[in-house]
């Protein structure tokens, strides 16, 4: 879990710790980066990658993976979970985030009670 003051904000299963370790293993000194961007059928749009700490960002660290989120972001991203899953169509990281309302049945959209972004027509 990633903590901040005692407060419990973000928590990475271990499939997605063991996931973030094996890409970080080529990109030493970067971390994982989660962000919310405006879009998707439901309003907003998960986003990860690898990427350098900026000065604002919120930085937390579990079991020797870095994370950060950015301020804007970060409202929208407090308390989730991240899983990595594997499944037929192969495999991929998951997020449960109890500040969606709705989301997309791809998972990769939402909208929170107090903001609905910028939703675009689904696609599929």
């Amino acid at each position: 879990m990633v903590a901040k003051e005692g407060i419990f904000l973000i928590t990475l299963t271990e499939a997605a710790v063991d996931k973030v370790k094996e890409f970080l293993r080529d990109h030493e000194g970067l971390a994982l980066r989660i962000y919310v961007s405006k879009g998707g059928c439901s309003g907003y749009s998960y986003g990860m990658a690898l990427d350098e700490v900026r000065e604002n960002d919120h930085r937390f660290d579990q079991a020797g993976v870095s994370v950060v989120i950015d301020p804007d972001s970060m409202p929208l991203l407090e308390g989730i979970t991240v899983d990595y899953v594997h499944s037929l169509m192969g495999g991929g990281f998951a997020i449960e985030n109890p500040n969606a309302v709705a989301s997309c049945g791809c998972g990769h959209s939402f909208r929170t009670r107090d903001s609905r972004g910028d939703p675009n027509s689904c696609s599929h």
